[in-house]
């Protein structure tokens, strides 16, 4: 399994994006992803999810846990510790759908 660290790498470039919001189907802001430190690398993967999907829905959570790597694990070991990897992980299970909206 490939590094987190080394997966960000690959992830274009999301050094504009101040803050990351998703909303439920029903437009209301369910979380938010701030730009700063502790959260750049979910920044870069959600952006990429978005950039890529357009959504977060089923398919880009996959692809989320599977970008995350190690944490993924982690999280599923500890819920709450990795609150960005927990969302998809539920994403997964109640197959609901997210959009998203990138604040520069």
């Amino acid at each position: 399994m490939q590094k987190f660290k080394d997966v960000l790498e690959t992830l274009e470039d999301a050094s504009h994006v101040k803050k990351i919001q998703l909303f439920d189907e029903e437009k209301e802001l369910v979380g938010q992803i701030e730009s700063k430190p502790g959260s750049l690398g979910s920044i870069k993967v959600y952006h990429h999810l978005w950039a890529v999907f357009g959504e977060l829905n089923l398919d880009a959570a996959v692809e989320g846990l599977d970008l995350y790597s190690e944490h993924t694990e982690d999280a599923q070991n500890h819920p709450g510790k990795h609150p960005n990897i927990d969302r998809l992980l539920d994403i997964i299970e109640t197959e609901e759908t997210y959009s998203i909206k990138i604040i520069k």
